[in-house]
C-alpha cells in the first residue's frame, strides 16, 4: 500500500468524507519533498479548489497526525508548524533564515530508536529529531555581504 493510499484510508477510518480537496492534500503531502505548512498547502490548493477552507486543511492534517501517518515537525524559525509525510526515522534540518526544512537520513537514528526501545520498554510509534541552523545557501549569502542576524528559536 502506498503512503498516499494509507493517508486516504486513515481519513476514511476517521469518518471524514473523502472529498477532492482532501485527496489533493494527501497527494501533495505524499509527493512533496518539502515540509509544508498548512498555509502553504492551502495556498497551493485554493488555486484549483476555490471553495477549500484553511479549516479543512488543518482538520485533515490533524487527523493524519493523530493517526501517525504524518509527523508534525513544529516550526522552522518562521512561527509556522511544518508537516512531514515521511514517518521513517530520520533527522530534519531547518534553516532559520529561509525556513527550508530538509531530510537527513542517518543510520544512527535507527540505532538510537533501538536503544531507546530496548532500554525503556516502550513500543515506539514515531520520533521527531530537528536540528536548527543556517543552510549552505544562507551561509553563503551572509559571507558575501548579506546581513548577519542571530536567529533565535523559542521552544514551548
Amino acid at each position: 500500500m502506498t503512503h498516499y493510499q494509507q493517508m486516504i484510508d486513515t481519513l476514511k477510518l476517521a469518518g471524514l468524507r473523502i472529498t477532492p480537496q482532501r485527496i489533493e492534500i494527501c497527494r501533495l503531502l505524499a509527493e512533496s519533498q518539502e515540509h509544508p505548512t498548512a498555509q502553504q498547502i492551502y495556498e497551493e490548493l485554493v488555486k484549483r479548489y476555490p471553495s477549500i477552507s484553511l479549516a479543512t486543511v488543518y482538520n485533515t492534517l490533524d487527523v493524519l497526525v493523530q493517526h501517525g501517518v504524518i509527523n508534525l515537525l513544529g516550526e522552522a524559525g518562521d512561527n509556522a508548524v511544518h508537516y512531514d509525510a515521511d514517518t521513517s526515522p530520520h533527522i530534519n534540518l531547518a534553516c532559520l533564515k529561509c525556513h527550508k526544512v530538509i531530510d537527513f537520513p542517518s543510520e544512527h537514528i535507527h540505532q538510537v530508536d533501538h536503544e531507546v526501545q530496548m532500554a525503556s520498554g516502550y513500543r515506539l510509534l514515531g520520533a521527531r529529531v530537528m536540528y536548527y541552523g543556517l543552510c549552505p545557501d544562507c551561509q553563503s549569502q551572509v559571507s558575501h555581504g548579506g546581513t548577519s542576524h542571530d536567529h533565535e528559536i523559542h521552544f514551548a
